[in-house]
């Protein structure tokens, strides 16, 4: 939520579109906070507004299922945010490893904030690689972020962007849903699809031992449709 994740922004930004209860949609969502969350300190406003929903106070990493797949949220701003401890960063990747290691689901998505990977404004983070590779050891099959206010598809990839198509993790960047959209900088070698300067959200469908991804921009139009 724009600006500074304030209470106020909450109320005047995200209720209108997403929070009315009258629209029947708060009840599905399942939050992961981002970098404006954190502007306001300890990004208490946003684990009020969303609750339990959220995961535990101060934490905001958990994991629930959605048919027949295991879904795996995470903090990012815990591994990326040098304000955070390294106490903090080894509780979360111990929960991680104890979450997927009791797991019993064929299928694994896990998403979070800032991308291991991105053409765009903000680049790349080599901070995420430590998740990446428990992910790949865990047969995690996709991972979402947002962050660039962008659409990007990567073909399947180890931690260091070397393209492995057996083992490798597929990820994909949407931030789309927002504010002001931005162009992509240097194009990433293993780059599959990208959109840029269109609203949208990610359609995504779960099946039993696959899924389906399209992109799709506000007003109908389906990009980069997959599966």
């Amino acid at each position: 939520v724009y600006e500074s994740g304030t209470a106020t922004e909450f109320a005047r930004c995200f209720t209108p579109s997403w929070g009315d209860p009258a629209k029947r949609i708060m009840k599905n969502v399942r939050p992961a906070p981002g970098n404006h969350d954190y502007r306001s300190p300890g990004a208490a406003p946003y684990f009020a507004y969303f609750g339990e929903a959220a995961g535990k106070a101060g934490e905001g990493y958990y994991s629930y299922k959605a048919g027949e797949w295991h879904v795996v949220v995470l903090n990012s701003e815990i591994i990326v945010n040098p304000a955070f401890s390294d106490a903090a960063r080894s509780a979360q990747m111990a929960w991680l490893e104890k979450d997927l290691s009791a797991s019993t689901a064929l299928c694994t998505v896990a998403y979070w904030h800032n991308p291991r990977f991105s053409s765009g404004w903000h680049g790349s983070n080599r901070k995420l690689i430590p998740v990446w590779e428990r992910l790949i050891e865990h047969k995690v099959e996709l991972v979402l972020n947002g962050h660039d206010h962008d659409y990007e598809r990567f073909r399947p990839q180890t931690p260091e962007g070397v393209v492995d198509t057996t083992s490798g993790l597929t990820q994909i960047v949407v931030g789309t849903g927002g504010y002001e959209l931005r162009r992509f900088e240097t194009i990433l070698p293993n780059s599959a699809a990208r959109v840029s300067g269109r609203p949208g959200v990610l359609l995504l469908v779960l099946g039993g031992a696959e899924y389906r991804s399209a992109f799709l921009e506000v007003g109908g139009r389906i990009w980069d449709s997959q599966g």
